[in-house]
């Protein structure tokens, strides 16, 4: 596959910048992967497509307050540093991003917060913005967190153009968030509410929780034409036992097993054992999942609608395969879906 096959021309009108006023309330385009066959509905109906014994897969991570303002040492010049990963949780190393990348150099001490309460230094330069930087904290990894919650900003992509609003750090966020990591959000399960939770366990639809802390690799744009020579950032996931054990059944009873996000499906994928078993497994993936591709666990596929030569479209396009998957992005310009992250939703069965 080639990289000028996944560019379309997307109005830029069609990207949500706003989230709906009520989760559910978003529009749902099913596709039918044998026939092509396509169905608009609302987020409402999604339980309509699930029976007893089926389950859903979900991604679990919490998004933290990743982008922090603050000054440099000395000058008091303002500064943004993007905590991209955590490279050691004990000596409070990061990977990070930082602007401008020119005033910030090794060595370099800086502050955050009006009293000054976080402070971190610079240890290495990585790329041209590239930074990592080791916070001079002393507390436990909960009380870290707290802080960097109470002091950073929510990190919505770049495409949405419009400053970061208060309701963001509530609604760049699944209701069923747990663990924090991440600094790019599983949007599919945006559309979630804690009512369409509980119809679904009342007719018996199980939920498994996998996480996966996504990373700013997952939303980059891809540059090279030959996706073969592509390398995507890795991403730190776990899946526990009890939800192998949950997946596997459904499986054996060829029960459907739908993964919430392109997030969920890779991490699955990234956990097949050498006899084409789900394993629990905790660990780094960078797989790239683009057509044509096998898929050795789900059935099913909910997912938001992407951007022009993203690694998410690549991996629903090897969902849902690319000719069935690029006439429903031309239906979805047509219909005036909502695109990205606070768009609307496609489910793919």
């Amino acid at each position: 596959m080639k990289l000028s096959l996944f560019k379309y021309d997307l109005p830029e009108k069609l990207i949500a910048l706003n989230p709906c006023k009520n989760r559910d309330e978003s529009r749902l385009m099913v596709v039918c992967r044998s026939t092509g066959k396509i169905q608009h509905k609302k987020f409402k109906d999604f339980i309509n497509y699930f029976n007893n014994e089926d389950t859903l897969v979900v991604n679990d991570t919490k998004v933290f307050q990743s982008v922090l303002y603050g000054r440099k040492e000395k000058t008091g010049a303002e500064i943004e540093v993007f905590l991209l990963r955590e490279l050691n949780k004990d000596l409070y190393l990061w990977d990070t991003l930082v602007e401008p990348a020119r005033k910030i150099r090794v060595g370099n001490k800086l502050f955050f917060g009006n009293q000054n309460n976080l402070v971190a230094e610079v240890l290495d330069n990585t790329t041209s913005r590239g930074r990592t930087i080791k916070f001079l904290f002393n507390g436990s990894s909960s009380e870290f967190y707290n802080k960097i919650n109470m002091l950073g900003c929510t990190p919505i992509p770049k495409n949405i153009k419009r400053f970061v609003k208060s309701d963001d750090k509530l609604r760049y966020q699944t209701i069923y968030a747990k663990y924090p990591g991440a600094v790019a959000a599983p949007a599919a399960g945006f559309h979630f509410t804690p009512h369409i939770l509980k119809k679904l366990k009342i007719n018996g639809i199980n939920i498994a929780s996998i996480t996966n802390h996504i990373g700013l690799g997952t939303l980059k744009i891809v540059d090279v034409e030959d996706l073969t020579k592509y390398r995507v950032d890795s991403e730190r996931f776990e899946i526990l036992e009890n939800s192998v054990n949950i997946i596997n059944e459904t499986l054996k009873k060829n029960k459907k097993v739908c993964a919430v996000g392109i997030s969920s499906i890779k991490s699955l994928e990234s956990s097949i054992s050498v006899l084409g078993k789900l394993r629990s497994k905790k660990d780094w993936t960078n797989k790239f999942i683009f057509p044509p591709y096998d898929f050795k666990v789900c059935n099913a596929l909910l997912t938001n609608f992407h951007l022009p030569s993203s690694i998410l479209l690549m991996t629903t396009s090897a969902f849902g395969g690319y000719d069935i998957i690029m006439n429903a992005y031309n239906v979805a310009i047509k219909e005036k879906y909502r695109f990205f992250i606070y768009g609307d939703a496609m489910l793919i069965i």
